[in-house]
C-alpha cells in the first residue's frame, strides 16, 4: 500500500511525523507538505507563480505552498504512480462544523478525494499536543479498517481526536458536522511603527452541538468520524429559482 502523506502545520510538525511512523507499519508513506504552517489556506492553489519541491535530511518533502498544492504537486506530477491513499494531519487543533470550510488539514485530503483518491484528514483536538500518539493509532486503525472493508465509491473522512491517552478513549462514533456562533470580531491594534493592523478574531463557540455531531463526540472522549463531500447545491432551492427564470 502507499499512502500519500501532508499537512498544513508544515513539515517539521510534530503531529505529521509521529503518523508518518504510524501508518509505516502498514504503508510505503511519501510525506509532502507545506514549507511552513499553512493553517486556514482552505482548498487555495497557488496559480500565480511556480512551485518549488525541496528533500529534507529527514527524507520529507515540502513545497512553498499550500496544503492543497502539495497534494496536488505529488499525485499528478511528483508520484510515479498515484497513490492508495491521501492521509493529511495531524493536525495541533480540532477541524469541527464550520471549520472545516477554512481548514488546510481537510483541504489536502479534500484534494486527494477530488482527484479520486481515498482520504482522510486526522486532527487533535487540543492546542497542547499531549496525545498525538492517540490520533496516529486511531489513524492507523482506521486505514486498516479500510484496507479490510473497502467501499467502491469516493471516501473522504474527517477524523476529530479527543487529546487523551488512547486508553481514555470511550470508542468511535460516526457523526455530522456540527455548527458554530458566529466568530468573534476582528482585534485592531497598532504596530510599533503606528500603522494600524487587524487580527482575524478567534472561531465562536459551537451553537448545534448535540447527540450525533462532530462537537458532542470529542466533549464525551469519542473519537468523531466524519464523512464528507463535495456538493454546495442548495437542491432545496432550486425550484425557487426555476420560478424565478419563468417570470
Amino acid at each position: 500500500m502507499r499512502i500519500l502523506l501532508s499537512n498544513d502545520d508544515g513539515y517539521f510538525s510534530p503531529g505529521i511525523d509521529c503518523l508518518a511512523n504510524a501508518l509505516k507499519a502498514v504503508a510505503e508513506v511519501t510525506v509532502v507538505a507545506p514549507e511552513r504552517d499553512r493553517s486556514g489556506a482552505s482548498n487555495s492553489l497557488t496559480l500565480d507563480r511556480p512551485l518549488s519541491l525541496k528533500r529534507a535530511a529527514n527524507g520529507y518533502y515540502y513545497v512553498n505552498g499550500t496544503p492543497t498544492d502539495c497534494v496536488h504537486l505529488a499525485v499528478t506530477g511528483m508520484l510515479e504512480e498515484v497513490p492508495d491513499m491521501v492521509v493529511s494531519g495531524i493536525n495541533l487543533g480540532a477541524n469541527m462544523g464550520d471549520d472545516t470550510i477554512y481548514s488546510g488539514t481537510v483541504a489536502a485530503a479534500t484534494e486527494g478525494f477530488l482527484l479520486g483518491v481515498p482520504s482522510l484528514a486526522v486532527s487533535l483536538c487540543s492546542k497542547v499536543g499531549a496525545h498525538f500518539d492517540t490520533a496516529a493509532r486511531i489513524a492507523l486503525e482506521t486505514v486498516r479498517m479500510i484496507q479490510a472493508r473497502p467501499i467502491r465509491e469516493p471516501l473522504l473522512l474527517n477524523i476529530n481526536v479527543p487529546d487523551v491517552p488512547y486508553e481514555e478513549l470511550r470508542g468511535r462514533a460516526a457523526t455530522r458536522l456540527g455548527k458554530r456562533h458566529k466568530a468573534e470580531a476582528v482585534v485592531r491594534t497598532v504596530t510599533p511603527r503606528g500603522e494600524t493592523v487587524y487580527w482575524v478574531g478567534a472561531a465562536g463557540a459551537a451553537q448545534d452541538a448535540g447527540a450525533g455531531t462532530d462537537f458532542h463526540a470529542v466533549q464525551n472522549n469519542l473519537v468523531s468520524i466524519t464523512p464528507l463531500q463535495i456538493d454546495l447545491t442548495h437542491g432545496g432551492q432550486l425550484p425557487l429559482i426555476k420560478e424565478w427564470l419563468k417570470s
